[in-house]
């Protein structure tokens, strides 16, 4: 391989074939439509017969497990086979704070979950996201290790209260929500700080430009 572009060597060029538009019916996005409509149905399940009857609250969470699993496949999805969309930029995070938002609300309207805790996830959940859009044009805040590991947290630990365990696992649950919370603190405070900076060094280079 000469490394010479065929142009130059004599050869024919061959043009690059045009990117295809990504149309609104593709994998990813129909993920985001099942995780938004899994969420009315999660409610219904978690709170129907009073919200504490077992067998009902194992269906809750299976629907909660399913929302919680298309959350990891459909942003991959979208990135490896280029099908990233606006309406999958705005209702993805949306399907994912819906989901999360139900369980904690109806928990806590349930007495299973202090309403503390779920004000603190909330607040940091929709805080970070409107902060997101507050960045945007100065560039975009990656999603973090801690970040990850926060969002696995939550689920595990949510995942346990809307289950009706006793004994040891009900003592689980209560250390895996206290690592959640911990972590969902600990990452809001970073992504303000990269939101400072970025939004600084954005600024700074407006400044600049103009100048």
């Amino acid at each position: 391989m000469s490394g010479v572009p065929a142009s130059a060597a004599g050869g024919h060029h061959r043009p690059a074939a045009a990117a295809r538009p990504v149309g609104l019916w593709n994998i990813a996005n129909i993920l985001t439509m099942v995780r938004l409509l899994l969420v009315p149905g999660f409610v219904l399940l978690m709170l129907h017969n009073g919200g504490y009857d077992p067998a009902w609250r194992s269906f809750a969470w299976a629907a909660f497990a399913i929302a919680m699993i298309t959350d990891l496949f459909d942003g991959h999805l979208a990135r490896r086979y280029n099908l990233v969309t606006n309406f999958g930029k705005i209702a993805d995070p949306i399907a994912d704070k819906a989901i999360m938002g139900a369980a904690l609300i109806c928990l806590s309207a349930l007495s299973d979950l202090p309403w503390w805790v779920t004000g603190v996830i909330l607040f940091r959940e929709i805080g970070i996201t409107l902060m997101r859009f507050w960045v945007i044009k100065h560039g975009v805040i990656p999603a973090s290790r801690g970040g990850k590991m926060k969002t696995l947290a939550q689920g595990v630990a949510v995942g346990m209260y809307i289950l009706a365990l006793t004994g040891p696992l009900a003592t689980l649950r209560f250390w895996v929500m206290a690592v959640a919370v911990a972590l969902t603190v600990l990452t809001g405070l970073d992504y303000v700080r990269q939101a400072i900076v970025l939004r600084r060094a954005g600024l700074a280079a407006e400044r600049e430009s103009v100048g």
